[in-house]
């Protein structure tokens, strides 16, 4: 159903170190580093975080969260500790997710510029 996700960023710099070390933690890297933006993409599509193209200020929505699959649980863990190590907050800490189908596994995290985000995987043990 979806092409591709972009999320705005005022520091260019910053969101692709974040980017780079949580993408990396469920293996995908980025396909193109421009000046404004950074691209990362696999056979799923495409998630590019650069400054806003009408030069304003990025901001995030309410409400609004873009989730990523892992693989495993150590696909979690790692994602959301590479973005607590990389000028990410904690919005939720790795685990079941008793509300979500299949119980799944999933950890959250505001990027740097406070986009919310988040990591899922199947539950090993439902």
């Amino acid at each position: 159903m979806l092409n591709h996700v972009f999320l705005g960023t005022n520091d260019v710099e910053k969101s692709r170190a974040f980017y780079n070390a949580t993408m990396d933690a469920i293996g995908v890297k980025p396909v193109n580093e421009l000046p404004h933006a950074t691209i990362y993409a696999n056979e799923g599509g495409a998630v590019a975080v650069g400054k806003p193209a009408n030069g304003e200020a990025a901001n995030p929505s309410n409400g609004a969260t873009l989730g990523f699959k892992a693989k495993n649980y150590d696909e979690v863990n790692a994602w959301h500790a590479a973005g607590l190590a990389n000028g990410g907050t904690d919005e939720g800490a790795p685990g079941v997710r008793e509300n979500s189908p299949g119980q799944m596994y999933g950890a959250y995290l505001r990027d740097p510029d406070g986009n919310k985000i988040c990591v899922f995987c199947p539950n090993e043990n439902a």
